[in-house]
């Protein structure tokens, strides 16, 4: 089976996660420089089989797209033309950052790694991965 990649998207960086092969766990893989997304993106792909890519959908808590939305929808598009065989599937990242904050606490990571936004980024990417393979028919 070729592998599922969720990207927690940001202004400034992004969070990767990916799945094993057999689509069991998700885990975390990297995070990158928005502007570098791409680049990494078809590297990534050239390695390694990838069927789907979620991509967190920024939501306010009614479910009203928020100042982000626009951003996520373009790199959406952007992501298709690029990407055409793989699907791209939208999903809610309304809790992900505070979720990826508690995961880290209870993990016991000390509060100096807490505050790397990237460890946050990257940690968030995968409790979105882990979700939806929890949650998929």
């Amino acid at each position: 089976m070729a592998r599922i990649i969720c990207i927690d998207y940001g202004g400034k960086r992004c969070g990767l996660a990916v799945t094993d092969p057999f689509q069991m766990i998700a885990t975390a893989l990297t995070t990158v420089d928005t502007k570098d997304l791409f680049i990494f993106l078809v590297d990534y792909f050239a390695k390694e089989p990838v069927e789907l890519i979620l991509i967190g959908a920024p939501l306010n808590l009614d479910g009203s797209p928020t100042h982000a939305t626009p951003l996520v929808e373009k790199v959406i598009v952007d992501l298709g033309r690029k990407f055409p065989t793989i699907p791209i599937k939208p999903i809610d990242e309304r809790f992900s950052s505070k979720n990826a904050m508690s995961a880290m606490v209870e993990m016991g990571m000390k509060k100096i790694d807490r505050r790397d936004k990237k460890t946050i980024d990257r940690v968030a990417a995968t409790i979105l991965l882990q979700e939806y393979l929890s949650n998929r028919p």
